[in-house]
């Protein structure tokens, strides 16, 4: 097919752009959700790894004081 102009009246023309011009807005709000969504993760990850690796010391010292509680005293 040859490429033929297309009429369009100017108001659906008008009512086109400010369509386009609020998909634009969705999608640029929805990147910065995005975003924010992102940066709540990494913290969130952050966080859980801190409490990990706290767990995980209180777990050596907890084992250490019940390990020295069971031995024998050396005199």
């Amino acid at each position: 097919m040859e490429k033929m102009p297309v009429f369009v009246k100017v108001e659906d023309y008008h009512e086109v752009l400010n369509l386009m011009k609020t998909v634009k807005k969705k999608l640029e709000d929805a990147k910065e959700t995005l975003l924010k969504i992102n940066e709540l993760k990494n913290e969130e990850d952050h966080q859980l790894e801190v409490w990990q690796n706290t767990l995980a010391e209180v777990e050596k010292k907890v084992e250490f004081i019940d390990q020295a509680f069971n031995e024998p005293e050396h005199y």
